[in-house]
């Protein structure tokens, strides 16, 4: 039996303006897992979550009709890493082969209810990781990356894939995406294997360096949000407000560079100064377009973290889910956890994971 693990994520900052190729967003692995196991099988394969049977259908409305949303499904990702990493099994000349496919979760909790770590992202990570031990493809880092990617767009049509890079790479990294139309274009005209031998206009994964004193500490409000649906909201909404748009991706780009700059000079004063700065843009964008984004429940976090000396902003695409607060282990974070459990503000104990020596 194979077993492997894929971790989730969390975004420190550069939400939004990661969709956008070529402006940067800094993403961390964190070590809560999904796990799959595939089992040799005849005749019949099987995939199967227990974690996910339960998990609530979404729908909406569109022109009336009733639409069910796919892109909250886990098992549509799954499906096309399995399509696709299969694809390129068979274009190395692999016979492809029956399995049973099982999928373990600690992304969700018990009620199915999302914190944010990109669950959609590690599924789809892990399914590509198992398949390439399954089918001895000995893909590298980047090869995984490409195929979860390409699976990821098939499905959620929207997105940077930043939770995808973190999961296949671990620890901190800068990530900036990739030109998807190019990447679309050549899917449709080449082979597999030559797309994803191929550098991608535009993609960069960086792997980063912390500062030994920095702090992270991570707060989850309760209210699972979407992501997708955010994406799609805020991408119908700039088109109103195109020139606010375009100054607010600037921004972005040169607040996220300026923070790479203090992880790679290990200056937590200027990461701090970044992690405010873009919490201001985001609220900026919010106002652009309409979309809540920090929620009260996000606002209250923030403002706590900030009153304790921290540095914080919403993670991710907002909406609900957790906040990161970025300290020097100089500051105390007790004050602050007592101020979080009286606002009804769960903290996570998560660490940051690395991957050590192969899979884990």
């Amino acid at each position: 039996m194979i077993e492997v693990s894929a971790p989730g994520k969390l975004y420190i900052a550069g939400e939004y303006a990661v969709v956008e190729p070529g402006h940067p967003a800094i993403i961390v692995a964190v070590d809560q897992f999904i796990t799959v196991t595939i089992e040799a099988a005849v005749k019949n394969g099987s995939i199967q979550s227990q974690q996910y049977s339960d998990l609530p259908i979404r729908w909406t409305r569109k022109k009336g009709v009733l639409v069910l949303d796919h892109r909250e499904n886990p098992f549509h990702y799954i499906l096309e890493a399995i399509r696709l990493t299969e694809q390129y099994a068979k274009e190395r000349g692999q016979l492809l082969s029956f399995y049973h496919l099982k999928v373990k979760s600690e992304l969700d909790n018990s009620n199915g209810r999302k914190y944010g770590l990109g669950s959609s992202g590690a599924v789809t990570v892990a399914t590509v990781k198992a398949l390439n031990v399954f089918y001895d493809l000995e893909m590298d880092t980047l090869t995984q990356f490409k195929i979860a990617a390409l699976a990821h767009l098939a499905v959620q049509g929207n997105g940077s894939c930043g939770d995808i890079a973190a999961s296949c790479y671990g620890g901190w990294i800068a990530f900036s995406t990739f030109d998807s139309q190019w990447v679309k274009e050549k899917q449709a005209q080449w082979s597999l294997s030559t797309l994803l031998e191929t550098d991608w206009p535009m993609l960069s994964i960086q792997p980063l360096e912390v500062p030994k004193n920095l702090r992270l500490v991570i707060g989850w409000t309760g209210s699972p949000a979407s992501t997708s649906d955010l994406v799609d909201q805020v991408h119908q909404s700039k088109e109103v407000a195109e020139s606010a748009y375009q100054t607010f991706l600037k921004d972005s780009r040169e607040c996220v560079e300026e923070m790479i700059a203090g992880f790679t000079n290990k200056n937590i004063p200027v990461i701090k100064q970044m992690i405010t700065k873009n919490r201001a843009l985001l609220n900026t964008l919010s106002s652009i377009t309409g979309v809540t984004i920090e929620t009260p429940a996000l606002k209250e976090l923030c403002d706590l973290a900030e009153t304790c000396g921290g540095a914080a902003k919403s993670s991710g695409a907002g909406g609900g889910d957790c906040g990161i607060v970025i300290a020097d282990k100089k500051t105390g974070i007790l004050p602050l956890m007592t101020l979080w459990e009286k606002a009804e503000i769960t903290p996570l104990p998560l660490h940051i994971y690395h991957y050590q020596g192969g899979q884990k």
